[in-house]
C-alpha cells in the first residue's frame, strides 16, 4: 500500500540580508545588500511551488529544504519542522528561516 504524500504549506522568512565585505576585491563595483528581498519579509510556498515575488536564484538554493519540510520530513540538527539556510550569492547572501506550517487540529 502506498502512502499519499501531502505537501504542507511552508513559510519562508527573510532573516537577514548580509554583505560579505571580504569578497569586495573580487566584485566589479560596489557591494550592497540584496535589493530583491527585505529583512523580515515572509513568503508561503504552497504545493512546493515558488512563492510569487520570491527570488528565483534563492529558490533554486532553498527548494530542497522547502520540499523536505513540506512533505513532512525534518533535517538533522534542526528543530522539528524548521531549517535555517541561505542563498549562494557569495557577495551578499540572504539567510532564511524555513518552517513547515503545521495544521491546527480542531478537537
Amino acid at each position: 500500500m502506498t502512502q499519499q504524500v501531502v505537501n504542507a504549506p511552508v513559510r519562508i522568512t527573510v532573516l537577514r540580508r548580509t554583505v560579505f565585505e571580504e569578497s569586495s576585491p573580487c566584485k566589479a563595483g560596489k557591494i550592497a545588500p540584496c535589493e530583491r528581498l527585505e529583512d523580515g519579509q515572509v513568503f508561503v510556498s504552497k504545493g512546493a511551488n515558488m512563492p510569487e515575488g520570491f527570488c528565483s536564484w534563492a529558490w533554486a538554493d532553498i527548494q530542497k529544504y522547502v520540499l523536505t519540510l513540506g512533505r513532512g520530513g525534518n533535517l538533522i540538527g534542526a528543530k522539528h519542522g524548521t531549517f535555517v539556510t541561505c542563498c549562494t550569492d557569495g557577495y551578499r547572501p540572504v539567510f532564511f528561516l524555513v518552517e513547515r506550517m503545521e495544521e491546527q487540529r480542531q478537537s
